[in-house]
């Protein structure tokens, strides 16, 4: 189908550009959020009346998407989740979540605007997209940790997963320490200590 752009869509085009898009995604989400419009003669003259209004008014929604970008970008988000021992999430971390801890926080955004190509399913620290205007896009920090401890030591740059490795390796090279053994000693001989044992214990029975 080809349709009218009413704002920038991004790998489409700008204000005013027709462009070609697969029926379904034209009839169940371009045109339903008025973001296009049918490309036919009626509706070319439509938007080349209001072409100014339009370019006006995306500038003016632009410019207070860039103000409130000045406060949400590099926000810090701290979502406390079960886990397993490896980190993996007994659940997972979607766009919902994200825009309602933003909420939270004081900042007005809605699920549709934040961009996340999967759920989150480890603890982590991630960095997220949210999309204020067409134009403006943001990154925020989202802190998937399995307690507030977890999330401050992440928040200073602590890896909990790879610490967490390396506490498992060194528990495990712990518990497999033997006792060196001298290797001048001949094959079949004891350790020294055993061997004036043994010697203590035969001087005994003589």
């Amino acid at each position: 189908m080809d349709i009218i752009l009413l704002q920038r869509i991004g790998n489409l085009g700008q204000i005013g550009d027709v462009v070609s898009v697969k029926d379904g995604y034209a009839r169940n989400f371009l045109l339903p959020q008025k973001k296009a419009l049918r490309a036919n003669d009626a509706n070319r003259r439509v938007f080349e009346a209001n072409r100014d209004k339009l370019e006006s008014d995306n500038a003016e929604r632009r410019t207070e998407a860039e103000k409130q970008g000045e406060t949400v970008a590099g926000e810090e988000i701290v979502l406390i989740r079960a886990a397993s021992n490896a980190g993996q999430l007994y659940g997972s971390v979607n766009v919902r979540d994200v825009a309602d801890a933003l909420k939270a926080k004081g900042h007005d955004i809605d699920k549709r605007q934040v961009i996340m190509g999967s759920p989150i399913k480890t603890i982590g620290m991630f960095d997220v997209t949210v999309a204020l205007h067409p134009e403006v896009e943001i990154i925020v920090k989202a802190n998937v940790a399995r307690s507030d401890d977890e999330a401050e030591l992440q928040s200073k740059g602590v890896d909990i997963l790879a610490q967490a490795a390396e506490d498992a390796a060194d528990a495990r090279a712990g518990e497999g320490f033997q006792e060196a053994i001298d290797p001048d000693r001949e094959l079949g001989d004891l350790p020294a200590a055993e061997s004036d044992g043994d010697e203590a214990e035969g001087s005994e029975e003589a």
